[in-house]
């Protein structure tokens, strides 16, 4: 067999099934093993960031890695913004990235790059495969790497001529590798110092705000006193009835810092001392207490479940249910608010639903208005690169076999970056309810000019302004073949998500806010 086929194989052999796609020239004979050899599903995304931000958001909700098939260097440069959101993520994607037959290399043909150099700003493993002998094998280590707890980027480069050479053969897949051990030192520090402490908080990051760590946490808060948080750079969390009604530490670094003031010892589950998202004039890089101490319980690739268990038993700490919530809200009526809106979503939401959120600064307070919705599980931006709801939200849907409502919480300037999920959303017929924050700005912007202390003046403004002229929601959403409506009050929108909820595949809602 050729090179192509012992890869889609070997993928195979090795859990991937599942294949986002644009291809080009040089994967043509990767999509004609596709037809060869069964068992792969393709999805086709029109644009590379909605391939690498779908195989973001299918790892979130799956748990296990997809391909990415990209063309050439500029098409993984398409894909980087979110593949960078996926390494901030820690989601585990296989990219295969098709390049210049190596003969050919040397001619410097219009397409040649340095697909090396972009793979290794977004990836933890990069190999460029030289023979169609060795194919296989370097695709089932690629597969290995993409599986390190809790995951990460692995990039495969594939010369057009590795693929079409005969001589192929299967790799073997790996075993997944085990996360590190905890470290018993971290557990008897953490205890000692839950102990004796009283002003500490527990900062959970990564695979530590899902559910059973956080009932974990719970049983130690208990025990203890101690506060529970979840970093702001959380990418899927656990939310809803049955789930701690976690908060977030603020995106706002002034909030961040009161939030974080009374805490003279934090103990890191997974997560890593709380930073701002930009530097500010006049304020701090760091946003806890300079005097408070940081104990690191587990480090982002350690298990969180095996640190809290071992924290739990060392404390002895008793079991303990996980608050009530109080009775669950009504849908809001009147003008849209953020609080509106999340109270409506808290009211509505099916069962087990999922939330893409790419509400930017409109959604930053939809956390206490949701505590008592049913469960759910919330996925969040978390690399900062604007343009992953849409595609997260499409790879979602996709992890959950369709089995599952998406609800993307979409601001309206960062969804015109992937807008081309909509069609992937409408050719797979995915249950996916995009509702569209529309204020016709960059409005996230607008208050970062007062953060830096920079004033804005009209060039300034008419460079945040999306309202001339104005984007036409339904109209795009239509033009995709995904129907859509518009709402311009919250029993507006109550009665089309109840709509959306009923259906089988995709709908927007362009909410006028």
């Amino acid at each position: 067999m050729n090179g192509a086929k012992s890869l889609v194989k070997t993928l195979l052999a090795a859990g991937v099934d599942t294949c986002f796609a644009n291809p080009g020239t040089s994967e043509m004979h990767f999509v004609a093993a596709l037809d060869q050899v069964p068992g792969m599903k393709c999805v086709l995304g029109l644009q590379e960031n909605v391939v690498t931000g779908m195989a973001d958001g299918y790892y979130r909700i799956a748990r296990k890695p997809a391909c990415t098939l990209l063309h050439c260097g500029p098409g993984l440069a398409n894909g980087m913004a979110n593949l960078h959101n996926a390494r901030r993520a820690r989601s585990g994607i296989v990219n295969i990235v098709g390049d210049q037959a190596i003969y050919h290399r040397p001619f410097d043909a219009a397409l040649t790059a340095d697909t090396t150099g972009m793979a290794q700003t977004v990836s933890a493993w990069v190999r460029t495969s030289t023979s169609s002998a060795e194919l296989g094998r370097d695709a089932a280590e690629a597969v290995r790497a993409a599986q390190v707890y809790p995951g990460q980027v692995a990039t495969l480069i594939l010369p057009a001529d590795v693929s079409w050479e005969e001589g192929g053969v299967v790799g073997a897949p790996f075993a997944v590798p085990a996360p590190p051990a905890i470290d018993a030192g971290a557990i008897e520090q953490a205890a000692r110092t839950l102990r004796d402490q009283r002003d500490v908080l527990i900062l959970l990051a990564g695979p530590g705000v899902l559910a059973e760590a956080q009932a974990l946490a719970w049983r130690v808060a208990r025990a203890t006193g101690a506060s529970v948080m979840a970093s702001y750079a959380s990418s899927h969390l656990a939310r809803g009835r049955g789930r701690l009604q976690l908060e977030r530490v603020p995106y706002a670094m002034g909030l961040a810092i009161k939030a974080l003031a009374e805490f003279k010892h934090i103990i890191l589950v997974n997560a890593t001392p709380p930073v701002g998202f930009f530097g500010y004039p006049g304020m701090p890089s760091e946003q806890a207490d300079p005097q408070a101490q940081f104990h690191v319980l587990s480090r982002p690739d350690q298990d969180a479940v095996e640190a809290l268990r071992g924290l739990v038993k060392a404390l002895n700490a008793p079991a303990a249910a996980i608050p009530d919530p109080g009775p669950r809200p009504e849908a809001a009526t009147g003008a849209p608010t953020p609080e509106g809106l999340a109270q409506t979503l808290a009211a509505l939401m099916p069962d087990n639903a999922i939330i893409s959120d790419e509400s930017v600064s409109y959604g930053r307070g939809f956390y206490k208005f949701t505590h008592a919705a049913p469960a759910h599980d919330w996925l969040h931006l978390a690399g900062g690169a604007i343009g992953d709801g849409m595609p997260v939200a499409t790879g979602a849907a996709l992890g959950a076999n369709k089995q599952r409502r998406v609800i993307n919480l979409q601001a309206d300037g960062s969804a015109m970056y992937s807008l081309q999920s909509l069609w992937t959303q409408a050719r797979e017929q995915l249950p996916v309810t995009t509702i569209i924050l529309n204020n016709s700005k960059y409005n996230i912007l607008i208050g970062e000019y007062a953060n830096v202390g920079a004033t804005p003046g009209e060039t300034a403004m008419s460079m945040l302004d999306l309202g001339n002229p104005s984007i036409e929601w339904t109209k795009l959403a239509n033009g995709m073949g995904v129907e859509a409506a518009r709402a311009t009050t919250l029993d507006e929108l109550a009665v089309l998500m109840k709509a959306s909820f009923a259906k089988s595949g995709p709908f927007l809602i362009e909410l006028m806010i």
